[in-house]
């Protein structure tokens, strides 16, 4: 029997798979320069654009499961670009701050986001902001 509703070619979540997998590989190379993986980059735009938040708050904000997570923010206290401290009102919460080698960081990523979405020459800024507005909704509708 045929059935099109399993043709690859008719997936949505197959091409946002194919896509996801597509720049997080045209990621690897700017980040590379800067020695930061794809989430930890994720974290760090999250600790730059609001510093000394808790973890809880880093959680929502990049939607990282929370053992990886742990994982990530130990080798990122590791590299000495953050830190991880008890907060001061409430001892159960931990509070997590940029290093200066982290502040420093930001200075040397400041051009990644350009140089990926150069990589896009048939989407313009129109397309880009609808396709922001699309995948919004879908993550939106999976929560």
């Amino acid at each position: 029997m045929n059935y099109p509703q399993l043709k690859l070619d008719n997936q949505i979540c197959h091409r946002l798979y194919m896509a996801s997998n597509s720049i997080v590989r045209a990621y690897r190379e700017a980040l590379g320069d800067i020695n930061l993986t794809y989430p930890q980059y994720i974290v760090m735009m999250a600790l730059w654009e609001k510093d000394n938040i808790s973890i809880a708050e880093l959680l929502e904000k990049t939607a990282i499961d929370g053992s990886a997570m742990t994982q990530m923010l130990k080798k990122m206290t590791d590299k000495s670009l953050l830190i991880i401290v008890k907060d001061q009102h409430d001892g159960r919460k931990k509070m997590v701050t940029l290093l200066a080698e982290g502040k420093k960081l930001q200075r040397q990523a400041a051009d990644i986001p350009e140089k990926i979405r150069c990589q896009f020459p048939s989407i313009d800024q129109q397309e880009a902001t609808q396709l922001i507005q699309l995948l919004d909704k879908i993550n939106h509708d999976l929560s």
